[in-house]
């Protein structure tokens, strides 16, 4: 610490000349002997110099300069350590990238290799408070599934609805997997970590960790040695040509080569959380290693030296009536405010509505934030977070920006508005071209809007229409009598205007992906 100690601003430093100057002068005018022995004879001037009864302790000159001298020093900047730059995410950004082939159906670990992927990524998640994370599935073919976002209720819901029948394209492609993921750190000014879990790597996808430079990249083998069966969807087993059922095991020597030949990080899923300690710590340590190579800064400590400022600023009032007086008024004030209300309204004499409504948020207490904040996107994130959709469009709206489209744009989604989330993504991306997160989202959106429209065609004619022709059977007569199951009739009827699952819409994203990729 001592060897780092230096000021960021060094000339500050000449102004310590004034405070020994006020010194100086103090002094030369303090001195009664030195302003009259030039006019009176040294014999008869002690006798005629009057002692003051009482001599003050403390001199103005000496508080005015200690205040200007300190005042020099927190100016010039001092320092001993470095810190992050400003604006720039405290948590390392993660993309989690699930392999969801046909294998990763197998048995061999409980219940299975997928469901134990599924596990780990709640694990880790919870694990990083406030990180963002994105997803990304694969198999023959690689998909986003969301952006990073520090949603966790999100990322468990699209985490739980992955399952290997979505995957519009058998097979394994690890390549094209980590190409997807790298995009998503496109715009992303942090370091970022890429974690796979998978049952196995291709070959032909080392060539890819190899070229990959700019990412952290780790790998978590899900699986066993000894393998175990593979099941499918319909709840039978998968075989092979011959009829045998397959057995799928992890290649955990094939795991060990990628990481010598490539640089990257491997490890094997364990029963309990060592694997995700191992994950986070490896998250971590790359996220400051890169922070410190891209260059972080020197921390101004040159604010701790307000207290003492402070401390000696209220020597300056004369006799102490001043602090005194704001002493009582401040007991007065905690006395006769509520219980309830003593912290607010201690926070309303030095805090803005909006540094009130900020802390509120970092309590979680969003409709108290909302309440205080005056800022529009600050108040539409806050009744975002409360679940006050409506309310949050409303306090977006009021500011034309594409990071109010894009707000805008999520909380019609969550009220079920499709189309005009749609109209709300587009318009982000008009003002923000290549926007990865409004691009993921109005594909997210335009899925939707497209499942419910198909929702509606298939759903049944209104009874009450006219019909175009009326004919009437002569041998109706003769027909049997029959009678109909309203409850079977509305059940049927309700199930078709079930909203579309989380599995279904990535389902058929994946699907729209693929067919938009051919020629």
């Amino acid at each position: 610490m001592i060897e780092n100690f230096h000021f960021l601003r060094p000339w500050w430093l000449v102004a310590l000349l004034v405070p020994i100057a006020i010194l100086w002068l103090s002094s030369r005018a303090s001195d009664i002997r030195d302003r009259w022995k030039s006019m009176i004879a040294p014999h008869l001037l002690e006798s005629l110099i009057v002692k003051p009864a009482r001599a003050s302790r403390i001199r103005p000159s000496w508080v005015l300069s200690a205040v200007l001298a300190l005042s020099a020093l927190a100016a010039a900047g001092p320092t001993w350590e470095r810190e992050a730059p400003p604006f720039v995410e405290d948590t390392a950004p993660l993309v989690i990238a699930v392999d969801l082939s046909a294998t990763m159906d197998a048995i061999d670990i409980t219940p299975s290799r997928l469901e134990r992927a599924k596990l780990k990524i709640k694990d880790v998640v919870a694990a990083r408070p406030g990180g963002r994370t994105a997803l990304v599935a694969y198999a023959g073919s690689a998909h986003q599934v969301l952006p990073l976002t520090d949603d966790s209720g999100l990322l468990a819901t699209y985490g739980d609805a992955l399952a290997t029948r979505i995957m519009p394209v058998a097979g394994k492609n690890t390549a094209n997997a980590l190409a997807v993921a790298s995009k998503t750190f496109a715009n992303e000014e942090a370091a970022g970590t890429i974690l796979f879990l998978t049952d196995g790597v291709e070959d032909a996808a080392s060539a890819a960790f190899k070229a990959e430079k700019d990412q952290n990249l780790l790998v978590l083998g899900i699986g066993t040695a000894e393998g175990g069966p593979v099941k499918t969807p319909d709840g039978s087993f998968l075989t092979n040509a011959a009829g045998a059922r397959v057995f799928a095991k992890l290649d955990i020597d094939a795991l060990k080569k990628l990481g010598r030949d490539t640089g990257v990080e491997v490890a094997t899923s364990t029963a309990d959380d060592t694997d995700v300690t191992w994950v986070i710590q490896h998250v971590a340590t790359n996220f400051a290693a890169r922070k410190t190579e891209e260059g972080d800064r020197w921390k101004d400590a040159g604010w701790l030296l307000l207290f003492p400022i402070a401390l000696l600023f209220a020597l300056s009032f004369r006799g102490g009536w001043v602090v005194r007086t704001g002493a009582l008024l401040l007991a007065a004030r905690l006395v006769l405010l509520p219980a309830q209300s003593e912290a607010a309204g201690l926070a309303g004499m030095w805090l803005t509505p909006d540094q009130q409504g900020r802390l509120a948020f970092e309590r979680s207490e969003y409709t108290a934030a909302a309440a205080d904040f005056r800022d529009p996107m600050w108040r539409g994130t806050a009744l975002y977070r409360a679940g006050k959709y409506a309310e949050a469009i409303d306090a977006f709206a009021a500011v034309d920006t594409p990071e109010s489209w894009f707000n805008q744009g999520n909380a019609l989604m969550r009220l079920g508005k499709f189309e005009p989330a749609v109209a709300a993504y587009n318009k982000a991306l008009e003002a923000r071209k290549d926007w990865p997160d409004a691009t993921a989202n109005l594909a997210l959106a335009e899925g939707l809007l497209a499942a419910q429209k198909q929702d509606q065609d298939e759903q049944p004619q209104d009874p009450n229409e006219k019909p175009d022709q009326i004919q009437f059977d002569d041998k109706g007569k003769q027909g049997k009598a029959g009678e109909v199951d309203i409850a079977e009739q509305t059940s049927e009827m309700w199930m078709k205007n079930i909203q579309v699952s989380p599995a279904g819409l990535m389902a058929r994203k994946f699907a729209l992906e693929v067919g938009d990729k051919k020629p």
